[in-house]
């Protein structure tokens, strides 16, 4: 029977309100058995470009990364999150590890080739260092990942998140039985945007058409629902969107994702 291993998707949203980042780092800690934690920071990006007077500029939940920008999230996102978590996890007695994709060789990607938009420094994730990272679990590390990969001649990509979490899920299901966590600032996708109790508790690919076409699904959750649906035809045995008290032990208020 293979270990089970959690790879847990956490949203900038969480990031920005201190009580919130809190509350789920208490619980990530103290989730039992193996687990990868993954996180974004697009907002603390979009604020600081904000600041330097760079404009953020975004296409179907996607940020267009231009040299700036890049700069920016490397700072941000290797910087700023990556080791302010790790710290925050190492003072809850978790033995966190922050990571980007070049670390180890970890997450290896190539520059998105240019079709009807240029995303800039934006990586496709090829290939998932499973042995290196699968040494760091064996060695009692927790992996923390942030939203930078590499294409192995020098040059950092900016990687969505939710896709760095699914592929380091997809990555790792020959040797564990992997379930991807998603968890943001809502309870889960919700049929009203307005209403918390709408949580859609299931979605399965038919359902999937049908909230795409009513426009129940757009923007930022699109590319998040296609890596959900994408991990599950790769290997990973379970999806889950929700808040961070999806990670209660009995919570069942969330959306599970199937084929």
């Amino acid at each position: 029977m293979k270990p089970k291993l959690a790879i847990i998707k956490i949203g900038g949203n969480v990031i920005e309100h201190a009580a919130q980042l809190t509350q789920f780092l208490g619980l990530f800690a103290g989730l039992d058995g193996l687990k990868i934690l993954v996180h974004g920071g697009g907002r603390k990006v979009t604020d600081l470009s904000s600041q330097l007077g760079i404009k953020a500029q975004m296409v179907g939940g996607r940020r267009i990364t231009d040299t700036a920008t890049l700069e920016l999230a490397v700072m941000v996102y290797g910087g700023l999150v990556s080791k302010s978590v790790t710290a925050r996890l190492q003072g809850l007695g978790c033995n966190a590890i922050g990571l980007c994709g070049a670390d180890g060789n970890a997450i290896k990607a190539h520059l998105r080739p240019v079709k009807t938009i240029d995303y800039g420094w934006a990586g496709d994730i090829d290939a998932i260092n499973r042995p290196m990272i699968s040494g760091l679990l064996q060695g009692g590390l927790i992996p923390v990942f942030c939203a930078l990969t590499h294409d192995g001649t020098g040059q950092l990509l900016n990687t969505n998140a939710d896709t760095v979490a699914s592929e380091l899920a997809i990555g790792m299901s020959p040797d564990y039985e992997t379930t991807l966590y998603y968890c943001f600032e809502n309870k889960g996708v919700l049929k009203d945007r307005s209403d918390q109790a709408s949580v859609i508790t299931h979605i399965n690919e038919a359902s999937y058409e049908e909230l795409l076409r009513a426009k129940i699904i757009a923007d930022g959750m699109l590319p998040k629902m296609e890596n959900c649906f994408h991990a599950l035809r790769k290997g990973v045995r379970r999806v889950c969107i929700g808040d961070i008290k999806m990670l209660n032990s009995g919570a069942q208020n969330y959306t599970t994702v199937t084929l």
